[in-house]
């Protein structure tokens, strides 16, 4: 259940909240406001230029009927509507090419923050739930940091509609009805004093209605999140997304799962809460915003209609008065619904969400050092005494690590799962820092080496990877320019020269269909590759790969490991591997338990203890694959 919360924010913080935003989008999108402002000063104008012909040509038919006169009147008005056309229709074409870039530049926006942030931010549960609380504003209400460009361009369009309805109108307050009339009581101060109050009246209650039912916004921001959640995983995710669609038509996920999910949170249906106040007091205070506007329309009819039959001016003005009029308290309505809209907008649910996230601060320091670029590639790692724990925990994932990587050697990770191997690599590519203990480079503790320095040291296939729908080169360099000639050696290196050849366009032909529907859907294992030949084409001093030939075929993962020693050249490469048969050729073998290295040696030295994990885990996956050879020389036999 929502919360009765009312909108308290005060103006002086919303005003300082909407100027920080405006300062971004005008560092961002800059040509937004220019084109934004054009076309909402052009549309705010042109009626009041048809209001003043119209009053003329009126004024005259009903007067002097002059054909000269009249044929100007009517020349002015087309002309005029066809120019203001014409720079609407240009300005319009201008202002939506800046609303869809100022759309990109938002999600840019996130992006750039996203790469920008430490990895221990971002792989917070705390950080995904802000971003996903910011799409949903986005999607369900439109607020957030998108909001204030829509309340900004009403705001233009009023304060212009306000200037032209002023200058239209004054000349009705200030023409007196003549003596002979009998109403000259409409001349006096008093009265124009009582119109002006009660019109004003009404264009400020008319927005604070509105304002008063755009309110329950706010207080219906934490109730629907669940909801908000569940429809945009159910509803997008898990029947788009590649590796969850067969899933979710396999066992009917939207009828077993979504629907009744959705269903049972209630949020979207006509009893949902937001449904019940739109049929009570938000749906009143909008009524009711509508009917002051539509009786403050009457009494203008009713004041200028007055004041012409008393014969304070001819027909003509009539609906040069009630245009302008009009315009200038709908323009005051706007002006202050938009401002409204903007103190709302800049609540802690909104604005304030957008902030926490852009505000996120870098945890992790930075250092200074640049890493020396050495020909040679002698660096050197060490971990020493090293425990970490995850933020948040008290169980600590690594406890007392103290290991060195020996140049150009070969070194492979192994245990059971939760055993820190994964903890283990991101410390050693300072994704986290340590909790205690520390990690050396050539005898320097790795947080006084620039970031971007000491991560360049690092090539990388993760177990959970990601290709881009772009063409293979462009997957395998991670650039768009790139070395034709070293991103084919790597692929070949990598084992993919064959399916390359199966390629149409070879190195430019698209992965996927997302952007070239002649695309390519590579299969995990091709998919495998291609991250090894990204890792290859990096080339760095180190070479780290996170359980490298899991969706390979057993043939081509003994092709890999064959011939990796000349791939890997003088690189020092780190596997992680649940497959103890492919360790073997490596140099060293560090086995992980709860968080500890218990063992390390060669995989002679280690099957020699027969006390030892290792020694435990190679029988049990021995004895797997002895049980279904057996089995399947049964079956051949059969």
């Amino acid at each position: 259940m929502a919360q009765e919360k009312k909108t308290s924010l005060p103006w002086s913080e919303a005003f300082r909240r909407t100027r920080r935003v405006m300062g971004i989008w005008w560092r961002i999108c800059p040509n937004w406001f220019w084109a934004t402002g054009l076309y909402d000063a052009l549309t705010a104008l042109a009626p009041y230029v048809a209001v003043w012909f119209s009053a003329r040509l009126i004024g005259e038919l009903s007067g002097g009927r002059n054909p000269e006169t009249l044929g100007l009147l009517a020349l002015g008005a087309l002309l005029s509507g066809a120019l203001l056309t014409l720079a609407m229709g240009a300005a319009k074409r201008w202002r939506d090419y800046e609303n869809q870039m100022s759309r990109l530049a938002y999600k840019r926006l996130h992006q750039d923050k996203m790469l920008d942030m430490d990895f221990v931010t971002m792989d917070r549960q705390e950080t995904a739930d802000l971003y996903s609380q910011i799409l949903q504003n986005v999607n369900w209400s439109g607020k957030g940091l998108l909001e204030p460009l829509v309340s900004l361009e009403k705001l233009m369009t009023a304060l212009v509609r306000i200037l032209g309805g002023v200058g239209l109108s004054v000349t009705l307050f200030l023409s007196s009805v003549p003596e002979e009339s009998g109403m000259t009581w409409l001349n006096h101060p008093l009265c124009v004093l009582g119109v002006l109050a009660v019109l004003l009246l009404g264009a400020v209650t008319a927005p604070a209605l509105y304002n008063r039912g755009d309110a329950y916004w706010v207080k219906y921001a934490q109730s629907i999140l669940y909801a908000n959640r569940a429809f945009s995983f159910y509803g997008y995710t898990v029947s788009t997304q590649r590796g969850r669609a067969e899933d979710a038509r396999m066992y009917r996920q939207r009828e077993q799962v979504s629907d009744p999910l959705l269903e049972q949170t209630g949020e979207f249906g006509p009893h949902s809460l937001i449904a019940r106040w739109a049929r009570g007091p938000m749906g009143a205070c909008f009524a009711a915003s509508q009917s002051v506007s539509a009786v403050l329309t009457g009494l203008v009819y009713g004041f200028v209609c007055l004041k012409s039959w008393a014969g304070a001016f001819g027909v003509g003005s009539i609906v040069q008065y009630v245009g302008a009029i009009t315009n200038l308290f709908l323009g005051l309505s706007e002006l202050l619904e938009g401002l409204g809209e903007l103190r709302v907008n800049a609540e802690d649910a909104f604005l304030g969400t957008e902030f926490r996230f852009l505000d996120l601060p870098h945890e992790m320091y930075r250092g200074s050092l640049t890493t020396e670029k050495r020909a040679d590639r002698q660096y050197q790692v060490e971990f020493r005494d090293v425990s970490f724990r995850y933020p948040g925990t008290e169980r600590y994932a690594l406890r007392h690590v103290s290991m060195t990587f020996r140049v150009g050697r070969r070194l492979a990770v192994v245990g059971q799962n939760g055993s820190g191997k994964t903890t283990f690599i991101k410390l050693l590519c300072r994704l986290y820092d340590p909790t205690e203990g520390e990690i050396l480079l050539n005898g320097i503790d790795i947080r006084k080496y620039r970031y971007e320095d000491y991560i360049a040291l690092f090539s990388v296939v993760f177990q959970d990877f990601q290709l881009f729908a772009l063409p293979l080169g462009q997957n395998v360099a991670g650039a768009a320019s790139y070395d034709r000639e070293r991103a084919r050696r790597a692929l070949k290196d990598a084992g993919f020269d064959r399916r390359l050849e199966t390629m149409p366009q070879g190195l430019d032909t698209y992965l996927f269909k997302d952007l070239d529907k002649d695309g390519v859907e590579v299969s995990g294992g091709e998919a495998q590759k291609i991250a090894i030949a990204r890792a290859l084409y990096k080339d760095a001093p180190f070479i780290v790969l996170d359980e490298p030939t899991a969706a390979l075929d057993p043939m081509a993962e003994a092709e890999i490991y064959s011939k990796f020693n000349d791939i890997a050249g003088d690189k020092t490469a780190v596997y992680i591997s649940h497959r103890l048969s492919s360790c073997k050729f490596c140099d060293q073998i560090a086995v992980f338990q709860d968080g500890a290295v218990v063992q390390t040696g060669t995989h002679e030295e280690l099957l020699a203890e027969e006390d030892g994990h290792y020694y435990r885990l190679w029988n049990a996956q021995a004895q797997y694959y002895v049980n279904n050879k057996t089995k399947g020389d049964r079956q051949e036999r059969l």
